[in-house]
């Protein structure tokens, strides 16, 4: 089966009656307003997010930005628009610009330790799984069924709260209910592929399994992982900024999305904006990573 490109299909005309006259602009056409639709899809969610790391890695680097903590307690309170602090300052005299853009590395860094941790460890296992099948597949699939039974806001509160709060034992608690979803797509993939005529070329020829799970089943479930991780980005930061409300995720004066909320909400009514910025950054953030991973997985399902 050809592969044709749309676009040069569109500029180069109709063979019978030629390529289109020079200056004579090309009529768009469904075909090519599919394509733009589906590049716009894509390039929204990824110039969000790509705006978003570069505020919160490099900003606080290129401008001059105070520090997050240790703020003078004579500035509390200060509007936005003051003099050297943008969108004001918290009760505790903290620059509120700077605390979102140190708040976002922490809930960034979280989610993406969390998806790598699933990715590599479910998606191993669910691989390992898939292709060894037999008593080892039995026994790892019922023990994360004991995992997925509990509800994952709260498996993550109780494992958060035995630990204490810090960052590290956050991104353990969260991967607790990332790894068996992954490893229960990666188990799925791999057992479509496995009734796939390539694979079966392979068992025969004698390759050994190791090397079928790295040169043809890993390239194949890794689009569905990826897109995966992208939607579960949305659904790590928004469990961590709970986390982090509840006193459980990234322990105070650390700045968070969530101890931001939750410091803004004691005097909501006389200073909102310190929930209002935490609070649209946390959602632009997580409707950016669901839109990317939704788009990913229709454009690969469609293949």
């Amino acid at each position: 089966m050809a592969v044709v490109d749309v676009d040069s299909a569109i500029a180069q005309g109709d063979p019978e009656k030629g390529p289109p006259a020079p200056g004579a602009a090309a009529a768009p056409g469904p075909a090519r307003r599919r394509v733009w639709a589906r590049r716009l899809q894509l390039g929204v969610p990824i110039g969000l997010i790509v705006l978003i790391v570069l505020a919160c890695f490099l900003g606080p680097v290129i401008f001059d930005v105070p520090r997050p903590t240790n703020g003078d307690i004579l500035e509390s309170g200060l509007p936005m628009f003051s003099d050297g602090h943008l969108l004001g300052t918290d009760q505790n005299g903290n620059d509120i610009l700077s605390r979102l853009l140190y708040g976002g590395r922490a809930s960034l860094f979280i989610a993406v330790m969390v998806n790598l941790i699933g990715v590599v460890v479910g998606g191993g296992l669910g691989a390992l799984s898939g292709q060894l099948g037999g008593a080892f597949d039995t026994v790892l699939m019922r023990i994360l069924d004991v995992f997925i039974a509990f509800p994952s806001l709260v498996l993550t509160l109780a494992v958060a709260q035995s630990l204490g709060a810090s960052v590290r034992n956050t991104i353990f608690a969260l991967s607790f209910f990332s790894i068996p979803a992954v490893a229960r797509i990666s188990r799925s993939a791999v057992l479509r592929l496995r009734e796939l005529p390539f694979m079966a070329a392979a068992e025969l020829s004698g390759t050994p399994r190791w090397r079928v799970l790295l040169r043809h089943i890993a390239p194949n479930i890794g689009p569905q992982l990826l897109s995966f991780a992208m939607l579960n980005m949305g659904v790590v930061i928004i469990i961590e900024g709970a986390l982090s409300f509840l006193g459980l995720g990234i322990p105070p004066p650390d700045p968070s999305w969530g101890n931001m909320i939750f410091d803004g909400q004691q005097s909501l009514t006389a200073t909102p904006w310190l929930v209002v910025w935490p609070s649209i950054a946390l959602m632009v953030t997580v409707i950016s990573f669901n839109l990317l991973g939704e788009n990913l997985r229709s454009l690969w399902s469609s293949r």
